[in-house]
């Protein structure tokens, strides 16, 4: 760090001070305030007005000072100046705080696990995170409360077991009244998901329901004003695809068209995504001889090239993407997008599944972040950025079947990362539950003080 702390001890000098100190006596009330900021939890707005009127005091005085040392040209050379590694850092800090960027990717918040810390500390973490898109299995109001004035928007869900009995507009209104309106608007809800992976299951009377579920909750919202804030979907296993190689070839299977083209013409009337649970590590489990792991794993490859389209294909990902996309064209449909609603890689699983490691699991979903910040599209629609939820924020140890289930985190419950793909968060200790909003007014805070610290170097 390009300022240093050291130890004081004896008498009154005890304490920390900041190397440096004795030397910008002219700016020793600076320096008491910046240490006022630091001592006080959470810092009091007389301090953060007084720091900003002092900064901006600071700067005039300071403007001026370097105006007249430049006028003699003798004395150019005592201009105070940061040095050029902490100039570029506090810019590098400056424009994260002034954009307040996001990494752009959406979390999975899974709560099949004992041992998970409180909805507030995960508040805390993902807004230290810059994840501000999460999706919920469900619509629980500890969370949602949790955050609330909060900048992370949120996907809710509706589970399956409800998806019968919302075909009754009264329940389905009971529902949404219930779960949704108590929270909006002070937390954002974007999405409600009815229910997950219906498709994938044999209960053709569950098939059945989704269609009428997702158009009950949907004329619900209508009713009470809030379609154009809340849309409505469903999450669908790949497995839904009779073919997917080359994604061009695309389609949907034979048996389950008498309810995808229903719901594709849904989704175009209402203008709202066609979401995917897409995972390349399945494929290569399934068949680690024949799957190259550099494919699946964004890593650099020779890849595919669709014969009809031309288009590469440097990863699977992608490609699945696609094949979804012809799917639903070949259904008429060029109307939707697609977006992924959960991809991962686990980092652990039992002896007979393969590439279930720490390290290719941090390999996907660092390749994955790099790929969701350059906002890349795929070959088929290169100008749309992929738009993908990563699974997930935990590993779960209450969730059924193999190891590997209950190894997709990128979080142990307490809080360390399971690999290191660049995310450094903070989970705070347990009984420090702030809430979000508070969160935020930290990150004023800590700009602050990191601003405050660089005029300090400034004056050394």
């Amino acid at each position: 760090m390009w300022w240093r702390w050291r130890r004081c001890g004896g008498g009154g000098g005890g304490g920390l001070k900041f190397k440096g100190q004795d030397q910008f006596s002219n700016n020793g009330y600076l320096f008491s305030l910046f240490q006022a900021l630091l001592l006080s939890r959470p810092p009091s707005v007389s301090l953060l007005g007084l720091a900003s009127q002092i900064l901006s005091e600071d700067a005039k005085t300071d403007r001026k000072r370097k105006e007249e040392t430049v006028m003699n040209e003798s004395t150019v050379k005592n201009v105070p100046r940061l040095t050029s590694a902490a100039q570029v850092y506090l810019t590098q800090i400056t424009n994260l705080f002034v954009q307040n960027l996001s990494i752009g990717v959406g979390i999975n918040y899974g709560q099949i696990a004992n041992n998970l810390p409180s909805p507030p500390r995960v508040a805390n973490l993902l807004t230290s995170l810059n994840i501000s898109r999460v999706k919920l299995y469900d619509a629980d109001p500890n969370v949602l409360l949790a955050f609330s004035n909060s900048n992370v928007d949120f996907i809710v869900g509706l589970g399956n077991e409800y998806l019968q009995s919302m075909a009754d507009p009264i329940k389905a209104q009971n529902w949404i009244q219930q779960y949704v309106t108590p929270h909006l608007p002070q937390t954002k809800i974007s999405c409600i998901l009815v229910g997950n992976e219906v498709f994938y299951s044999n209960d053709t009377q569950l098939k059945s329901s989704l269609l009428p579920a997702m158009q009950s909750i949907y004329h619900t919202l209508v009713n009470l004003g809030l379609d154009k804030q809340v849309t409505v979907t469903t999450a669908h296993s790949l497995t839904i695809l009779g073919n997917s190689y080359p994604p061009s070839a695309g389609t949907f299977r034979q048996d389950l068209a008498q309810y995808i083209q229903p719901l594709l013409n849904f989704h175009a009337q209402i203008n709202s995504p066609f979401l995917i649970n897409a995972y390349p590590y399945f494929a290569y489990k399934d068949n680690p001889g024949q799957v190259q792991l550099e494919y699946v794993l964004f890593q650099p490859n020779q890849g595919m090239t669709d014969p009809s389209t031309n288009l590469h294909y440097d990863n699977m990902l992608y490609a699945q993407i696609d094949a979804v996309y012809w799917a639903m064209k070949a259904m008429g449909h060029t109307d939707i997008e697609v977006k992924i609603s959960e991809t991962g890689w686990p980092s652990k699983g039992d002896t007979d599944e393969a590439g279930a490691t720490p390290e290719n699991a941090g390999l996907y979903n660092g390749n994955l972040l790099q790929r969701i910040q350059e906002k890349q599209g795929t070959p088929a629609k290169p100008s749309t950025p992929v738009d993908i939820y990563v699974f997930a924020l935990f590993n779960e140890d209450l969730k059924p079947g193999p190891a590997s289930e209950r190894n997709y985190g990128l979080y142990y419950p307490n809080g360390t990362p399971v690999y290191n793909i660049g995310l450094q968060g903070y989970l705070p200790v347990p009984g420090f539950d702030i809430s979000a909003s508070s969160n935020n007014a930290l990150s004023v805070f800590s700009f602050l003080i990191i601003l405050m610290a660089s005029l300090i170097c400034e004056h050394l």
